[in-house]
């Protein structure tokens, strides 16, 4: 396979100016004759990623990805190495973020289409797919200042999937929109590769970088860690990141969850407590029907000022499996310095999982992910009830209809023979 992305040896230097004060300034302009010491935010960084091939690039915050992904982009030149990049891009760096407030979904998409690289006509012909694929039809004629937060990215990452890229760069993709629309966004990623599409893909979820990705890159402090398979580097970094939690939780004496569960330090319960997680409760409770609202409230407590901490949320089967994994930096949820008490409430609209047994998993982290400062494993059950018949995690709402006699009929689940008046 034709190798679309190819960096070799690649190198970002910035330059940090000295400090002085200003009366240091004011009385000696000796100053600035020192050498300003670069800074490398990255330093001999060798990959390809080839036609259809993910490559997945994990890292603590710092560690350059948003400096890789700038570059590969085109924003700004490396310093050393060099990058060369086959086709045309698609960039997922700041969903929305492109969008003016004053103009209209359709006009922002058409915008946006030719920014990209599209002809305006190309643009306007594509704009129906774009449409329904974020399922915007009765918004987008709307000032985009109207939209929702997710109406907004859900729009953004239809346009840019819809422009044809050659070379894909994205940002944590999956934190668009509920369950249902998420895995459309992995359809059309799929689809994407199977067309010859090759994807750049930071992430700070494991288990996506483990489904989704051929091969991963682990950067350190600007310096490849590892490049291998996708499942062996996102094992390695898992490792890490929970040795360096372990070592860092303090002897403590085990407590009871106001719902009856045993938090057991080292063994369901690991970070360093500088934050801890006082309190989680489930709206409207522990058990919930197929596809109804659920809201996660996180109480905490700092024991002293922290800059920028980051709460993660996960749903997972007792097995392990991962059906929801979110948290506030990928959100983007501007969290700048917490201290003292409160709370903070993650809502989702409707949890479309099959019925059974879950468990919702609640961690703060350090700002660059490199600990834990509280964390709670499958400590917080949750049942879901009722609900179809499917199979697999996902439970949304479905209709089954089909042609008789030339007329559509829908039939709720069933298969209608031999009539066409709804009856069995």
């Amino acid at each position: 396979m034709k190798a679309l992305v190819k960096a070799e040896g690649l190198g970002k230097t910035f330059t940090s100016q000295p400090v002085t004060s200003r009366r240091l300034h004011l009385a000696d302009f000796a100053w600035s004759s020192r050498r300003c010491e670069p800074l490398w935010a990255l330093r001999n960084v060798s990959f390809e990623v080839a036609a259809g091939e993910m490559m997945g690039i994990v890292g603590a915050n710092g560690a350059g990805k948003s400096t890789l992904l700038r570059l590969l982009g085109g924003i700004g030149k490396p310093t050393t190495g060099s990058l060369q990049m086959h086709g045309r891009i698609g960039a997922l760096l700041d969903l929305g973020g492109g969008f003016q407030g004053d103009l209209t979904g359709r006009e922002n998409s058409i915008l946006a289409g030719v920014v990209a690289g599209l002809l305006k006509d190309e643009a306007v012909e594509r704009l129906p797919e774009i449409v329904r694929f974020a399922e915007m039809e009765d918004f987008i004629d709307a000032p985009v200042r109207t939209y929702s937060a997710g109406m907004t990215m859900r729009l953004a990452f239809s346009v840019a999937v819809h422009t044809k890229p050659e070379i894909m760069l994205v940002d944590e993709y999956l934190a668009v929109g509920d369950l249902a629309f998420q895995a459309k966004c992995n359809t059309r990623i799929a689809k994407l590769r199977e067309e010859g599409c090759a994807i750049v893909l930071v992430s700070h979820s494991m288990d996506q970088i483990r489904e989704q990705c051929d091969r991963a890159l682990w950067l350190r402090q600007g310096m490849v860690v590892a490049c291998d398979s996708a499942k062996a580097v996102a094992n390695f970094y898992e490792q890490e990141m929970r040795e360096g939690s372990l070592r860092r939780t303090p002897k403590i004496s085990s407590r009871s969850t106001t719902a009856g569960a045993e938090l057991l330090p080292k063994e369901n319960r690991f970070g360093s407590m500088e934050m801890e997680i006082a309190d989680v409760i489930l709206h409207p409770g522990a058990k919930i029907g197929c596809g109804e609202p659920l809201g996660i409230e996180i109480c905490y407590e700092c024991k002293s000022s922290l800059k920028s901490p980051i709460f993660s949320v996960s749903i997972t089967r007792p097995d392990g499996t991962v059906c929801l994994d979110t948290n506030t930096q990928s959100a983007r949820v501007p969290i700048t310095q917490l201290d003292g008490a409160g709370c903070i409430r993650l809502n989702i609209d409707r949890l479309d999982l099959a019925p059974g047994a879950y468990f919702v998993n609640i961690g703060v982290f350090d700002s660059d992910w490199s600990h834990a400062y509280d964390f709670h494993w499958h400590v917080y059950r949750l049942h879901v009830e009722g609900g179809s018949a499917h199979k697999g995690i996902l439970a949304p709402p479905c209709r089954w209809a089909m042609d008789l006699n030339g007329r559509e009929h829908e039939v709720n689940g069933k298969f209608l023979v031999g009539t066409t008046d709804g009856t069995d």
